[in-house]
């Protein structure tokens, strides 16, 4: 059946389209802070689990699955909640403020290591960490929730979620250039042993993000609001949400994405640990004398320049999303960037430890084209909740995104289990040298298994989802007209 919208008894006032760029560039920095943990988790918590915590990859591989897959059913109830939260500061905004400190704290604890035995550690594990996501979501999804109600413009949008995924890669570089160099015993805090170094990064870390989640708190504005006729009920929205056919589209796309995704970053750092290892490298003459000529490399050194030129082409791939998509529309500029991302991300299976040219040169290619991928996400879920009130007259845009999150939750939660608890049955061990069959676990688990999982991904965006330009635009039309109509009245 064709889709038909909602009667014009627009759910809406009418606001203004367009942000001013201090607004745009203030909204980054919440992102900036919450990848400051992302990143951390996402890129190196399953090693500081098994190497520094000092659990098995079996157990840290139950525990995180379960707590990231257990959290994630938490973020639609945030998403409601949010919804229906009424202050003078808006229905988002307010849980940045009262949230950021408390979120700062739970990461401190989280990569403490205690001094318990081997169950008390894993309670504490438990605990700390689960505390850690619950308090990351309660403000990540009002934040994300955010880029649905800042203006009603489809393209303002795209460039506000280009400049969201700016301020996510800004953090992944600083996360992958700086958090071992910082955390290891004798490193750049001059910490006495790795546990300690780990603490203290996160202590750092956390006094950023709480300024960085003020500074997204005071220069932003919610404008897109509910008006007081518009009568929704959790059973209602979570029926718009369940029967809204692009975002279930999404949901099958990210979740597979981000499984895609969370298999590379996960095995990144025991890839260079244990297959990559310590490389000498010769460098030109006229780089910094520290790292000119020839010089052995540790392996902590390849990982950190290979995640962080990874996040810095990352972001540049961002910031060209606007123009991309407006030539392109999303869509297919989505197809493209991915088709780019799955064939450098398979390649991986043919390299030796000591090809770091050809290493670093399709990573490069892989990552200028992969960083765009999430922000075309991101505005694509807006797109779906502007689709959702205007066949069904009813808009619960946090709602949406929690549930978005929740997807991207499942995808990270099960891509991270399943490569330790693939290590674990290919005989991995940590801080000894491994089998040939767990080395070949850990090349496939860089290369085609993530290639394989991207490659359906593409093809349920490609062949399912149906919001494009054209489209969009009519939508974006009618609600305009629904809003105006209403402010008149």
């Amino acid at each position: 059946m064709a889709d038909t919208p909602a009667p014009a008894t627009a759910p809406l006032v009418a606001p203004a389209e367009h942000v001013k760029a201090r607004e745009k560039f203030s909204y980054g920095f919440g992102d900036f802070a919450s990848c400051l943990y992302w990143q951390s988790i996402s890129t190196y918590l399953a090693i500081y689990y098994t190497d520094i915590f000092g659990i098995t990859a079996l157990a840290a591989g139950a525990m995180i699955t379960l707590s990231r897959s257990t959290d994630a059913f938490f973020d639609p109830v945030i998403g409601m909640i949010a919804d229906r939260t009424k202050s003078r500061w808006g229905k988002f905004r307010p849980y940045l403020l009262f949230g950021c400190v408390p979120l700062a704290i739970a990461g401190v604890l989280t990569f403490t290591v205690p001094g318990f035995g081997a169950t008390g550690k894993l309670i504490w594990a438990y605990a700390t960490f689960n505390a850690l996501m619950i308090l990351y979501t309660a403000i990540n999804i009002p934040y994300t929730a955010m880029l649905g109600v800042i203006s009603p413009n489809s393209n303002e949008r795209t460039t506000l979620s280009s400049i969201k995924f700016v301020g996510a890669f800004a953090a992944g570089i600083v996360v992958s250039a700086t958090l071992l160099p910082m955390a290891k015993a004798g490193g750049w805090l001059g910490a006495p042993t790795a546990q300690t170094g780990w603490r203290t990064a996160f202590m750092i870390y956390g006094v950023v993000a709480v300024a960085s989640f003020l500074v997204v708190f005071f220069n932003t504005r919610e404008r897109v609001q509910p008006s007081k006729a518009q009568k929704t009920s959790v059973l209602k929205d979570l029926g718009d949400l369940v029967t809204n056919r692009p975002w279930l589209i999404l949901l099958a796309a990210t979740i597979t994405f981000i499984f895609f995704v969370a298999l590379r970053l996960n095995i990144t750092a025991y890839w260079f640990k244990y297959y990559v290892g310590t490389q000498k490298l010769t460098l030109p003459s006229f780089l910094p004398a520290s790292i000119a000529g020839t010089q052995e490399w540790s392996w902590e050194s390849l990982v950190s320049f290979f995640n962080t030129s990874n996040q810095v082409l990352s972001l540049v791939g961002a910031m060209l999303v606007p123009f991309l998509a407006r030539a392109t529309g999303r869509k297919i500029a989505f197809v493209i960037l991915f088709t780019c991302a799955i064939i450098s991300t398979g390649a991986f299976i043919f390299l030796k430890p000591d090809q770091l040219l050809l290493i670093y040169g399709i990573n490069a290619l892989g990552s200028i084209t992969g960083g765009p991928m999430s922000a075309l996400l991101w505005a694509m879920y807006a797109d779906t909740a502007d689709y959702a009130e205007w066949k069904k007259g009813r808009r619960a845009t946090g709602l949406i995104f929690s549930a978005s999150i929740f997807s991207q939750k499942q995808g990270w939660a099960y891509g991270t289990g399943f490569s330790l608890f693939l290590m674990n049955s290919v005989g991995f061990v940590a801080n000894q040298a491994q089998t040939p069959s767990s080395l070949h676990g850990l090349r496939m688990l860089m290369s085609v298994y993530p290639a394989a999982i991207g490659v359906v991904s593409m093809v349920i965006i490609m062949l399912f989802y149906p919001l494009n330009e054209k489209r969009m635009s009519q939508i974006a039309a009618d609600l305009k007209l629904r809003r105006a109509a209403e402010a008149a009245t």
